[in-house]
């Protein structure tokens, strides 16, 4: 998978420049009508995405298996562009829902997309060696974790923590959501991307 580093030796991780927006295909989110794990994805129909940055202009839908509910949501247009979503922070950057996987760690909140972002969070901590690629580190997702991801002291600590992510993934009920999962306003800082395309999804 692309950013988890060497399989052949999982205390070296090579960054290829891997960006966050490449983890949000699919994002458990908290339910705003039961509370319990609900899912992200983009809507039906939509054609896959060439590169990863489109994730965040395709048309989306939450629903949730415990109580039925589901919602669409458009992208914004301005001059005839699709503006794109912003990811980042501990809400889904679509809904702006709470993200499902949160949890406290050494004073922070370690907060996932999915599984997959989980494991390749994972791969980067647990490496004791990090190697950067060529690629421009404005929007690698690595280069751009909090210092205290990154740093050696922490590593056990957010390695368990982001085992706890995994089994939180696992659960949907609403007594299964963690202390952890509740709306901050920790929005990202506004890129105010656009994207032309041919026509409209």
């Amino acid at each position: 998978m692309t950013g988890r580093g060497d399989r052949e030796d999982p205390a070296r991780h090579y960054d290829d420049g891997v960006p966050l927006a490449r983890f949000t295909d699919r994002v458990l989110v908290v339910c705003s009508r039961c509370g319990g794990r609900a899912l992200v994805v983009p809507r039906p129909g939509v054609p896959v995405p060439r590169y990863a940055m489109e994730l965040l202009y395709q048309p989306r839908r939450l629903a949730c298996a415990e109580c039925g509910a589901v919602a669409d949501r458009e992208a914004d247009m301005r001059d005839n562009a699709l503006v794109g979503a912003e990811p980042g922070g501990t809400e889904d950057p679509f809904f702006r829902r709470p993200l499902w996987l949160q949890t406290r760690c050494v004073g922070h909140i370690l907060w996932a997309y999915n599984e997959e972002h989980t494991d390749a969070l994972s791969a980067y901590v647990g490496a004791r060696l990090r190697e950067r690629g060529r690629l421009s580190p404005t929007l690698a997702m690595f280069a751009r974790l909090p210092a205290w991801m990154k740093t050696a002291e922490h590593r056990g600590e957010i390695l368990t923590g982001l085992k706890t992510l995994l089994d939180l993934a696992e659960r949907s009920a609403p007594a299964d959501r963690s202390d952890a999962s509740h709306e901050r306003g920790d929005r990202p800082r506004r890129q105010r991307s656009v994207y032309f395309r041919g026509g409209p999804y």
